[in-house]
């Protein structure tokens, strides 16, 4: 696993390997987080600033808000990592940053932080893929090795990616419309729940029957997916009790097992596929119980799961410092641009 990578001033190779700490900063939408990882796996610190609060009020993020948030609190995480880890800025190996997908203006805080504090120690910049990062996860305080199908299910993302090796990845399938936390969220607001709509909707469903009704899934290819059939079926159900009090949990939990059903069946149909025996779990949504549930059911097939705890599934720091050591699709260049769509 070593990288030889050269500082930005004086040009001296450095070996980042298991033993490295490598200090990371993810800034691509409403947390703002820095972490202190060793060798990919071991997180000594682990902070998050989180605006969900603030955004509660306008019923989801608003750019322009989230980056001034991300420039408030963007020192303080940095100041607090370093106390976490009992480190300081000479004692890091290289340092990392998301720079893409996001919004673009929360991006480039937190990217801009990472190339000053490099350029401060003289030390490697990496910058990461967000997704990238959330697949990553499943490194922390694991064994995990490739190859394996990773599910990616997000606010913005849904993919199935065949994960060869750290060096090769590839995605076989991924969402024609509304990502499976986009159709959540919707969902949501669809039966008068507040933001953020898909954790209230998880645990709505989770006192409900998933079987009370009947809701259609997309016949698209392999390992593809559409929720957009599957969003407007729910709003004609929500519409027919017009008048009449309406069950919310039950519908809650017909749209979750619907979604969930859909995801690990052609998860499945990958694993099967390939020849994988591994499949990983990643995104903001794996931190949802029924999909969750599922995906660990398939260990009774003799397949191994995986997916992080929560606190790694949202939006962090440590995600971003586990791919930049362990992947090697990462950024060096430090003039490197933030891009805003994968």
């Amino acid at each position: 696993m070593n990288k030889i990578k050269n500082t930005l001033f004086s040009n001296i190779p450095v070996t980042i390997d298991k033993n490295s700490l490598i200090m990371a900063i993810e800034s691509s939408c409403d947390e703002t987080a820095c972490a202190i990882v060793k060798g990919g796996r071991e997180v000594l610190a682990n902070v998050v600033a989180s605006q969900i609060k603030i955004h509660e009020e306008y019923g989801g993020v608003i750019p322009e808000i989230a980056a001034r948030e991300h420039l408030e609190a963007i020192n303080v995480v940095i100041d607090e990592a370093f106390k976490q880890a009992g480190v300081n800025g000479s004692d890091i190996s290289a340092f990392a940053g998301t720079v893409g997908p996001g919004l673009v203006g929360c991006l480039l805080v937190g990217l801009n932080a990472t190339k000053s504090l490099a350029l401060a120690y003289d030390k490697p910049f990496i910058g990461v893929n967000h997704l990238n990062a959330h697949i990553a996860a499943n490194f922390i305080d694991t064994n995990l090795e490739p190859p394996f199908i990773a599910l990616l299910v997000s606010g913005g993302h849904t993919q199935i990616i065949k994960v060869a090796s750290y060096s090769d990845m590839e995605i076989i399938g991924e969402t024609i419309d509304d990502a499976v936390g986009e159709a959540y969220d919707k969902v949501a607001r669809l039966i008068g729940l507040p933001y953020p709509g898909g954790p209230k909707l998880d645990k709505l469903a989770q006192e409900g029957n998933p079987f009370a009704f009947k809701l259609p899934e997309a016949k698209v290819g392999d390992f593809d997916f559409s929720f957009s059939g599957l969003k407007t079926a729910v709003l004609r159900l929500v519409k027919s009790f017009d008048g009449k009090e309406m069950p919310v949990n039950d519908i809650c939990a017909s749209f979750q097992e619907c979604v969930s059903s859909t995801l690990v069946k052609k998860v499945r149909k990958a694993l099967e596929e390939y020849g994988y025996s591994q499949v990983v779990l990643a995104g903001g949504v794996a931190a949802n119980s029924e999909i969750r549930k599922k995906i660990f059911a398939l260990e009774n097939d003799g397949y191994k799961a995986y997916a992080p705890i929560m606190k790694y599934c949202t939006d962090n720091a440590s995600m971003v410092a586990a791919s930049a050591i362990l992947f090697d699709n990462t950024f060096d260049d430090i003039d490197v641009e933030v891009f805003s769509r994968a």
